[in-house]
């Protein structure tokens, strides 16, 4: 693997050309890794920070507010095209929220949620993991896992909005 050293002797060693050495060298450095339309697993985007349904417009939002080119070509890898048809359509049988017992208090959107409106929604359940992220986790009706998504900065109203339109109610059967 090439160091940083190496790559700053290359840029200044070919002076006008830096740009199609920086790919070679990139390349070959294994660091390279903003090529158009590339995805990257679910546990990497998860370790990115990533996680759940991101929406390729969410990346766009980031940019507007964060100036950053990395965090945006590793957001383009784990995001999602958005397909009017496909993910406005999208149902789901059940969903679980998955959160730290340890944690809720710091989440108190989250909280209110559980406590409130959690009654409302009888195909919703609550499960506690230790260390988890708050997280709806979207299943089918055999009860695989089809979605995971990060709820940590959402709204009471939003969760409520979102289960709503994505989990079909028993009333509705």
């Amino acid at each position: 693997m090439c160091s940083w050293g190496e790559l700053g002797m290359a840029f200044v060693e070919m002076g006008g050309r830096r740009v199609v050495l920086l790919c070679v060298v990139l390349g070959l450095c294994g660091l390279w890794s903003g090529v158009e339309g590339e995805v990257v697993s679910e546990a990497r985007c998860d370790e990115l920070g990533f996680t759940g349904l991101v929406l390729c417009s969410d990346c766009d939002s980031l940019v507007e507010y964060v100036k950053d080119k990395e965090l945006e070509a590793d957001c383009r890898k784990c995001c999602a095209e958005e397909f009017e048809n496909d993910l406005s359509k999208m149902k789901y049988a059940r969903a679980v929220l998955e959160i730290c017992l340890r944690k809720v208090m710091f989440y108190p959107n989250i909280q209110t949620f559980i406590d409130e409106k959690l009654s409302d929604f009888p195909e919703v359940s609550v499960k506690y993991r230790f260390g988890a992220p708050p997280k709806l986790i979207m299943k089918d009706e055999k009860g695989s896992q089809k979605e995971s998504i990060r709820i940590d900065n959402w709204k009471t109203e939003q969760i409520e909005q979102f289960l709503k339109q994505k989990v079909i109610s028993e009333a509705s059967l």
